[in-house]
């Protein structure tokens, strides 16, 4: 249940709709340009991961390979450090009052997907190995 309020709050207040709104954007972009479609679909993976974090965890893909680690290396320096940044900004940012604590804390949990995304895969924390 506090899982649930948090997440609806985070919709709400902690920039999940604009987070979700951004990665979405980002995604079409990269699925117009036909090249960039596995860039598209780890940016549809953050958008769905940033509307409802709480709960929620990244864990390492098993059947990635050399060319998701080759592609990750070319997000990076594309994407991945500004938005990583982004968020890291953001955390510190709502961590600055006693009431935004968990939205910081979500953002942060944000940046290692949006800095290495793909090979990753978004779990439930029941779920989990």
């Amino acid at each position: 249940m506090i899982r649930f309020l948090l997440n609806v709050l985070w919709l709400i207040f902690g920039s999940g709709i604009l987070l979700a709104i951004g990665y979405g954007i980002a995604a079409l972009i990269c699925f117009a340009l036909i090249v960039t479609i596995p860039f598209g679909v780890a940016s549809l993976r953050l958008a769905v991961y940033s509307l409802w974090p709480f709960g929620r965890t990244i864990v390492p893909k098993p059947s990635a390979g050399v060319a998701s680690g080759v592609a990750n290396v070319i997000w990076v320096v594309v994407a991945g450090w500004w938005l990583a940044l982004t968020h890291i900004t953001a955390g510190i940012a709502q961590c600055v009052t006693i009431i935004g604590i968990p939205f910081g804390i979500a953002n942060f949990k944000l940046v290692p997907a949006a800095f290495w995304p793909l090979g990753q895969e978004i779990v439930d924390i029941d779920d989990r190995a």
